[in-house]
């Protein structure tokens, strides 16, 4: 083996061995970090909240367009069957059925002018 293979064995045998007993925690370079360590935490914890906040608002904006396309489907059907049953044909057929007494008017409908003479 070479003697960097050697060295760079040994540097992770001793930052184990750190991490186990607790050492490397305790020095002073790592307790100098600890505010960066929390700001570092809440950030990521931050980023964590917000990209699943950002998931709930889209899977709730896709539902909301489905149910919109739904809704768009139905009253364009609505308003078809609405344009059918108010056809005049259609308005005849279904006053005959109801028994009604309405016939349709055989003279067209007469403009009625009134005019007021002033002095």
């Amino acid at each position: 083996m070479s003697e960097s293979s050697k060295i760079t064995k040994q540097k992770i045998k001793s930052t184990i061995r750190g991490l186990v007993n607790g050492s490397i925690v305790a020095s002073d370079i790592v307790r100098k970090q600890i505010p960066f360590i929390i700001v570092v935490f809440i950030l990521g914890l931050i980023y964590i909240s917000n990209r699943f906040n950002a998931e709930s608002v889209f899977r709730e904006t896709e539902e909301t367009q489905k149910r919109i396309e739904d809704l768009r489907s139905e009253k364009i059907e609505i308003q078809s069957n609405l344009m059918t049953s108010s056809r005049r044909g259609q308005v005849l057929k279904m006053l005959e059925e109801k028994g009604s007494t309405l016939k349709e008017a055989n003279t067209p409908p007469q403009k009625i002018s009134f005019h007021i003479e002033t002095e």
